[in-house]
């Protein structure tokens, strides 16, 4: 079983993370990355919008962060786990990952979140590459590295979910969905040229990850009086 590709290079890690810095910088030249109106302008989520049609705050958020500390962190854990996750799963399954667990995160903050907060940043999808990670720990059980691994990335999500319940300022509900997107669409996807696991499998998954996106979704737009 290949595990590792070591001619692979993570090109998409560097793309998403240079995306994410140059959107950092226009944040900061445009009106500071803590300015509620500037990331309000550049597409941070808020409950009441996405209500009004703009769906697409959705998405957006993925790339935005809110102070210097926030980008360093999340900058820093996407480079690190990237070049080790994006060898073994392939550039493609990679970035439909990311960026899929991290919509799936946004949909949990918009379903279970408070209404009257903004949120950004790309932890929705890093909790979605430690996710990855956990299910390919459980598709191949009989290899020591990934199941090791797994147990680890396992131990990562629950720490930083505790430590979430203990400070102000996070979106628990984002991380939570985003590493619910990662567990599913790491299932689905699997490691490349290895028909495990099976395809109705590889199937099912995809369609929970979509049932579950569309409630989501749908409880996030009923509008309370």
């Amino acid at each position: 079983m290949q595990i590792i590709n070591k001619e692979s290079k993570s090109y998409v890690t560097w793309v998403l993370l240079a995306v994410t810095i140059g959107v950092f910088i226009v944040e900061s030249v445009v009106g500071g990355s803590q300015n509620y109106q500037t990331l309000l302008l550049m597409g941070a989520k808020t409950n009441n919008l996405v209500q009004a049609g703009q769906w697409w705050r959705l998405i957006t958020p993925i790339f935005l962060h809110i102070g210097i500390f926030h980008i360093f962190m999340n900058g820093f854990t996407l480079l690190y786990v990237g070049q080790i996750l994006e060898p073994m799963v392939g550039h493609w399954r990679f970035f439909v990952i990311y960026m899929l667990s991290g919509i799936m995160g946004n949909l949990a903050s918009f379903a279970f979140g408070a209404n009257n907060v903004i949120s950004a940043g790309a932890s929705t999808s890093l909790f979605g590459m430690f996710a990855a990670f956990l299910a390919l720990g459980l598709i191949y059980r009989e290899n020591r590295f990934l199941r090791e691994l797994g147990k680890s990335f396992l131990g990562l999500i629950a720490i930083n979910l505790l430590m979430d319940l203990t400070m102000s300022g996070i979106d628990i509900w984002g991380h939570i969905g985003g590493a619910v997107g990662g567990l599913l669409l790491g299932y689905a996807l699997g490691l490349p040229k290895i028909s495990r696991p099976k395809m109705i499998f590889r199937i099912l998954a995809i369609l929970v990850a979509i049932a579950i996106s569309y409630y989501m979704y749908a409880k996030g737009m009923i509008v309370y009086g």
